[in-house]
């Protein structure tokens, strides 16, 4: 059973993920930067123990390493959570179809990545089952719907998804990286401390603190909520994960997004899955479940 935790742990944190947007939907009067800086300065304070806990293994990291943390700081920390926060705000937190649409090309980037920084060997068998699971995801997100029915706002937030797809992509490969030199937990308190500080800087510079007296008690309980949950927590998790796991089969375990957005659709909205969505969960799973037995060497695990 031990051996399914890393992978248990990288599906559990998208399964958070996909609660996300419906939280952040009470947050709409809030600026999304606003909200990002809040969410990570909370998330520096709650994990600053573990930071100081973990100091030895920080001032041992190596230049190359600096480079995936601030990476990882900056596009997974900030820009991602921008990217997907807009592109929330232009479907009116309704329908998340287009904003799922990263789940399905976070992984390209992320596999072409894994290969060329990590020197990830992927196998001819390995493509095929990463290419199922995105058709899959795909066909859970679109069903039998063609692109050429997005209108002007679906198109902007389909470029915001693809834009958070790379960021977050990115840091999947990134964040691999800087696993090599120190331990999950310190990673997480130290993203979570430079995205913090440069959010914090941002929001005193820009004038934006102005706007923490206005934020009501009911958006402070969402915030905190995002914190424990969707935030910090389900980053925390995710570096366990990420820390036993190919970058390459980390990125499609998050594939379960999609499926659980779509759950948590139904339980919420009554909405049902059409005869393609459902086809298309059932290739997502198979393909899934193929890959936990798929054997892909990571060099750098050596």
């Amino acid at each position: 059973m031990t051996k399914y935790l890393p992978a248990l742990a990288v599906i559990s944190a998208a399964i958070l993920w996909s609660l996300d947007g419906y939280i952040r939907q009470n947050l709409s009067t809030l600026p999304s930067f606003f909200i990002i800086s809040l969410e990570h300065i909370i998330g520096a304070i709650i994990f600053l123990p573990i930071l100081i806990k973990g100091w030895n293994e920080i001032v041992k990291i190596q230049q190359r390493g600096w480079i995936s943390v601030l990476w990882i700081s900056i596009c997974g920390g900030i820009l991602g959570t921008f990217f997907y926060t807009k592109a929330l705000s232009y479907v009116g937190y309704i329908n998340l179809s287009v904003v799922v649409l990263l789940q399905k090309f976070q992984p390209i980037f992320a596999i072409a990545l894994a290969s060329i920084i990590l020197k990830e060997h992927i196998t001819k068998r390995f493509l095929i089952l990463a290419l199922s699971a995105i058709v899959g995801g795909y066909l859970i997100t679109f069903g039998n719907n063609s692109m050429a029915d997005w209108d002007d706002k679906t198109i902007i937030a389909a470029l915001l998804a693809l834009l958070a797809a790379f960021s977050w992509g990115s840091s999947t490969v990134l964040g691999k990286h800087a696993l090599k030199q120190i331990s999950f937990m310190t990673l997480t308190s130290l993203r979570l401390s430079i995205t913090g500080a440069i959010t914090l800087f941002v929001i005193i510079s820009t004038g934006q603190y102005e706007l923490i007296p206005e934020v009501s008690a009911n958006e402070w309980g969402y915030i905190l909520l995002i914190v424990i949950s969707t935030g910090s927590l389900a980053l925390f998790i995710y570096y366990y994960g990420l820390k036993h796991l190919p970058a390459t089969h980390v990125t499609l375990y998050e594939l379960f997004w999609p499926l659980s957005a779509f759950a948590i659709d139904w339980i919420f909205h009554g909405y049902i899955m059409t005869f393609y969505q459902f086809g298309g969960a059932i290739i997502l799973l198979g393909s899934i479940v193929l890959l936990s037995n798929e054997k892909i060497v990571d060099n750098n695990l050596k």
